[in-house]
């Protein structure tokens, strides 16, 4: 699939683990995953550097495989869930840093571009998010939400 402002392919997705079952070499128990899943949460860790730490550290490959679910549903059932979605919330924060440089530098006209592309996916993101209720339905992305992350 084709990127949205590029000219360029990319990767449509990961390679995920060939079986949906346990693997035997895992040894911890569900328990224990869901402990680590949310101390790392309470270390300031994002779902996805989560699964990265699990996968690295503990030789995890898929907690949805061992536990029955996944990340983000371990994360909002110990209400540990982020504000924003981990992607969005990205975004935003992309967005604030390219303002606060075209404060500084006016003439920047390449990063002028790159902001109004960065904010249409921002848009399309937030009204994604809207729709499945991941979002309150009056959430509004503005520079000043942009400046808060």
């Amino acid at each position: 699939m084709a990127r949205i402002h590029s000219h360029r392919r990319g990767k449509s997705h990961s390679t995920r683990p060939a079986s949906k079952r346990m693997p035997s070499w895992v040894t911890l128990q569900p328990e224990e995953i869901v402990s680590n899943v949310t101390k790392l949460s309470k270390e300031g860790l994002g779902p996805s550097h989560i699964g990265l730490a699990l996968r690295d550290e503990l030789a995890i490959p898929q907690v949805k495989t061992i536990v029955g679910k996944g990340i983000k549903e371990i994360l909002a059932e110990n209400k540990l869930r982020p504000a924003l979605p981990e992607d969005l919330a990205r975004l935003v924060e992309r967005a604030a840093k390219l303002r606060n440089h075209l404060s500084a530098h006016h003439a920047d006209r390449k990063n002028v571009r790159s902001l109004e592309l960065l904010e249409a996916k921002i848009h399309r993101l937030s009204k994604y998010y809207k729709s499945t209720s991941e979002l309150p339905t009056d959430w509004k992305y503005s520079a000043v939400v942009a400046q808060l992350a």
